[in-house]
C-alpha cells in the first residue's frame, strides 16, 4: 500500500469509533424533522440526513483535517470571516493533519468508506433508522433518520465522553461548513483538489497538509504586507 504526505502507512480506525463518529456527524449535520412526521419517516425519528453521497462528503472532511482546512480558507476569502482563518490556522500550526488523517479510497464517485459495519452498531440499539429508496435490486438514496435515542446518545457522549471532545468540536465545524448543501454539491468541491480528483480508482486519496499550509502561510504573508502599506 502507498504511503502519503505526513499520514502513517495504512491507518484505519475500529468499527465502534467510526460508529461513534457518524452519530455524532449525523446528529449535527441531519436536517430537524417536522411535527407531524412526513410520509415515510419512522415514528421514533427526530431528524434525517439524506444520501449516503452527503454522509460519505462529510465524513470526508471529518476524517481529513487539511482538506478542512483548506475549504475553511477558501471560505474565508469568500466571506473575510476571520474565525475561519483562524480556524485554519489552529489545524494547520499543529500536526492535527498528521495524527488526526485517517484516509479515504477514491471511489466512482468520489471518496468513500464501506459505512456497513458502523451503521449496523448504531441501527441494532436503533440510534440511527437507515431508509433505502428506488427500484427492487437498486437502491436510488439512502437517508439516516436520527432517533431519539440516538440524540440523546449523541447528547450524552458531548456532555460527559472529555475524549471524544475533538470530534465533538469538528462534527459542528463540517456541519457548518457544509452549510445545508446536497452531497453531490459537496462532492463536486471536493473534486477541485487535484489530489482528490486524480487519485487512482480503489486507491487511498493523498493528502495536501504541505500544499494547505504553503497556501495559508502566502496568505498571512500577503495580509501582513497589505496592512503595512
Amino acid at each position: 500500500m502507498r504511503s502519503f504526505e505526513g499520514v502513517a502507512e495504512g491507518r484505519t480506525t475500529s468499527v465502534y469509533q467510526d460508529a461513534i463518529r457518524l452519530l455524532l456527524l449525523i446528529s449535527e449535520a441531519a436536517e430537524p424533522l417536522p411535527d407531524p412526521l412526513p410520509a415515510g419517516a419512522p415514528e421514533e425519528a427526530v431528524a434525517v440526513l439524506r444520501s449516503q453521497v452527503l454522509l460519505q462528503k462529510l465524513d470526508f472532511w471529518l476524517r481529513n483535517p487539511d482538506y478542512l482546512a483548506d475549504e475553511l480558507i477558501t471560505r474565508f476569502e469568500a466571506e473575510g470571516e476571520e474565525r475561519d482563518l483562524e480556524l485554519a490556522r489552529q489545524i494547520l500550526e499543529t500536526d492535527e493533519p498528521e495524527v488526526r488523517s485517517y484516509q479515504m479510497l477514491r471511489y466512482l464517485f468520489g471518496a468513500y468508506e464501506p459505512l456497513d459495519e458502523a451503521l449496523s452498531v448504531l441501527r441494532t440499539p436503533g440510534l440511527i433508522i437507515r431508509r433505502r429508496h428506488g427500484a427492487p435490486g437498486h437502491t436510488a438514496q439512502h437517508d439516516y433518520y436520527l432517533t431519539a435515542a440516538g440524540r440523546d446518545a449523541a447528547r450524552q457522549i458531548m456532555e460527559s465522553v472529555p475524549e471524544m471532545t475533538y470530534y465533538v468540536e469538528r462534527t459542528r465545524l463540517v456541519a457548518d461548513l457544509a452549510g445545508g448543501r446536497r452531497g453531490s454539491e459537496l462532492r463536486d468541491i471536493q473534486y477541485l483538489q487535484p489530489e482528490y480528483a486524480d487519485a487512482e480508482i480503489g486507491t487511498l486519496i493523498a493528502g495536501i497538509a504541505d500544499r494547505t499550509r504553503t497556501r495559508l502561510r502566502e496568505l498571512l504573508i500577503a495580509r501582513e504586507e497589505g496592512g503595512t502599506q
